[in-house]
């Protein structure tokens, strides 16, 4: 999306808690009357095996100016959280002609705000350039996993990407059973 007023006019499937659509909602009522919708998180990794890692701009309708380990988005209305994610992921590293992202596992964020979404955690390898949309990213790199892990105590975190990378860390330590919901 270009600007906020489009963001939030985007159209989203509405779920219940087991994922199954009951209705439709524009993104800005989804988030101010705390519908549960869909959303994609894509941990993108460069041929060095770096992950990418980017502060949101101060507009963004939810978690501004936060930083993030993963790329994506919301899941608009009648998209698959694949199409969403390969969608998401080109946009926010500014590429085209990125392979698939692999799915991982889902899992229901609650934010304990009374926000929740359904979260496809996916993976993609970036080897071209990145760049990334001045709307969505203030800041990018790529850190090591290692550099990632002393940043997570230093920087502001989105709650929900954090969520994931919890939850994908444990996904990698257990062989790659699905993390529990």
């Amino acid at each position: 999306m270009s600007d906020a007023t489009s963001a939030a006019d985007e159209l989203l499937d509405i779920v219940d808690e087991d994922d199954r659509i009951v209705g439709q909602a524009p993104r800005g009522e989804a988030y101010a009357r705390r519908l549960r919708h869909r959303c994609v998180f894509i941990q993108a990794r460069d041929a060095d095996g770096r992950i990418f890692v980017h502060r949101r701009t101060p507009t963004k309708l939810v978690f501004p100016s936060m930083y993030d380990m993963f790329v994506g988005g919301v899941v608009g209305a009648g998209e698959s959280y694949d199409a969403a994610a390969l969608r998401e992921a080109e946009e926010e590293l500014g590429v085209s002609g990125l392979p698939h992202p692999v799915p991982l596992f889902k899992f229901l964020y609650d934010g304990g705000d009374g926000h929740s979404w359904w979260s496809s955690v996916y993976e993609v390898r970036c080897e071209i350039p990145v760049s990334p949309q001045v709307e969505e990213v203030a800041w990018h790199g790529f850190l090591s996993d290692a550099e990632l892990e002393r940043r997570l105590t230093e920087w502001p975190w989105v709650p929900d990407g954090l969520a994931a990378y919890e939850r994908l860390r444990s996904y990698r330590t257990e062989g790659g059973r699905p993390a529990p919901r």
